[in-house]
């Protein structure tokens, strides 16, 4: 008599797959190199909080991007060019396999990490800030300073600003007040080139890290009388320098900051002496933006919020935290097209897919965060992908947008890119790639 054995195989196995290992979906990893604490702590708590909120968000709406959990890992940097680049050797090891964007908020760090991150082939994506010649994608593939830099935010400042005098700046004068650093030398080019071709006369002042000490400068600024102030300041630098003003009966009106002066952690603690200053920005603030409402209810309802301050929410820095998030996890939902949905992305990968990104108006409705983000539309020679922002005004209790987008002049400031692109391929020894040719 013949046995039958299929049975008992089929139960045997049946049985093994109870206790073998389960398969689990991929995770998509994020490392994060933060700061929480220091002299600009409270701007990192707001927009960091922001950015883990929304990973939270994804993975409780939607369970991930297509089934792919995002996870992540935090190191703080203390907004130290050293300490960054300690935090991106310990996370670069588990970023090997999977990738997103690293987005470090630190035009110093990403100095440091630019050439590492490349020879790693893993994106530093410095959303309004870092190194922005890194615009030219065919000298640094690996380097995106997403929506807009400080070049063409310095061009659209000077246009507002032209706008507001009339149309005319010969003659006038305009001083750019920076914090000593490469992130308020960033913009100096771009500020020389607009005094060249408007014919203003521009006055730089330099103030030290970590600049709350501005009597000086602002002894100056009384003396010299400039018809506005371009403001580049970071930290306690931004409240010192309003206070600064209001002391010598400079109007604040005639003061527009960088998107990095322009927050609640700014003005708020300058009181009075804050209302009518201006600043430039990408995102608005506000919870009354559908995301950010659904956000709150969602991740907070469910007691994952990453803040222990809720009265975050919705701030400028938060709201922008969430920007560079959801620009983040529309870049993996852009690899996942062509490398596979449900899969994770290594950092080759997610290079790809941060230079293709086609993030359009109505793609920013659907999400609910009109009023995070501009357009945005990246290609191999143009890693910024925009280029605009509005101008928002502090009226003593909440900022108030006070005009529509605004372009700088890019036939202006992308030559600067270029040249200096160029520049630093001869001194690396680089080869350009041939954007034409991968097109």
């Amino acid at each position: 008599m013949k046995k039958n054995f299929k049975p008992a195989v089929a139960a045997v196995a049946a049985s093994l797959a109870l206790i073998a290992p389960q398969t689990f979906a991929a995770d998509q990893f994020f490392p994060i190199p933060s700061y929480r604490v220091g002299a600009y702590g409270a701007n990192g708590q707001a927009f960091y909080g922001g950015f883990i909120d929304y990973l939270n968000y994804v993975n409780t709406k939607e369970g991930g991007v297509n089934g792919v959990t995002l996870t992540w890992e935090e190191c703080e940097t203390e907004y130290n060019n050293a300490k960054g680049v300690e935090c991106y050797e310990r996370l670069k090891s588990k970023a090997k396999e999977s990738s997103a964007p690293i987005h470090t908020m630190s035009t110093g760090i990403s100095y440091a990490l630019i050439d590492k991150s490349a020879q790693d082939k893993l994106p530093l994506a410095m959303m309004g800030y870092g190194r922005t010649d890194a615009v030219d994608g065919s000298v640094f593939p690996y380097a995106f300073p997403l929506v807009t830099t400080y070049q063409m935010q310095a061009s659209a400042i000077v246009k507002f600003i032209k706008e507001k005098m009339g149309g005319n700046l010969a003659g006038k004068k305009i001083v750019y007040l920076y914090h000593d650093s490469a992130y308020g030398k960033e913009a100096i080019i771009a500020m020389e080139a607009e005094a060249s071709l408007n014919k203003f006369t521009l006055i730089q002042i330099p103030v030290a890290h970590p600049g709350n000490e501005q009597n000086a400068q602002w002894l100056r600024i009384r003396q010299e009388k400039p018809d506005f102030v371009v403001f580049w300041g970071w930290g306690v630098m931004n409240q010192t320098a309003l206070k600064a003003a209001q002391k010598v009966g400079f109007p604040r009106d005639k003061m527009i900051g960088s998107w990095w002066t322009g927050s609640e952690e700014d003005v708020i603690p300058a009181g009075d002496a804050a209302k009518g200053y201006m600043a430039a920005t990408w995102n608005l603030a506000g919870k009354q933006i559908p995301l950010i409402a659904d956000m709150e209810k969602v991740v907070y309802g469910a007691g994952k919020g990453n803040l222990q301050d809720k009265s975050k929410i919705g701030t400028v820095l938060y709201n922008r935290g969430v920007s560079a998030a959801v620009l983040s996890v529309e870049a993996i939902r852009k690899g996942q097209e062509k490398y596979g949905k449900g899969k994770s992305l290594n950092g080759e990968q997610t290079r790809w897919a941060l230079e293709n990104l086609n993030i359009t108006d109505a793609r920013i409705k659907q999400l609910g965060a009109t009023d995070l983000l501009p357009e945005i539309k990246t290609s191999c020679a143009n890693h910024e992908g925009s280029g605009k922002v509005k101008i928002q005004q502090w009226d003593g209790a909440k900022w108030v947008p006070v005009s529509g987008w605004i372009e700088g002049n890019k036939q202006l400031i992308h030559p600067l890119f270029q040249a200096s692109a160029k520049q630093y391929a001869k001194e690396k020894g680089i080869t350009p790639r041939d954007c034409a040719a991968e097109k």
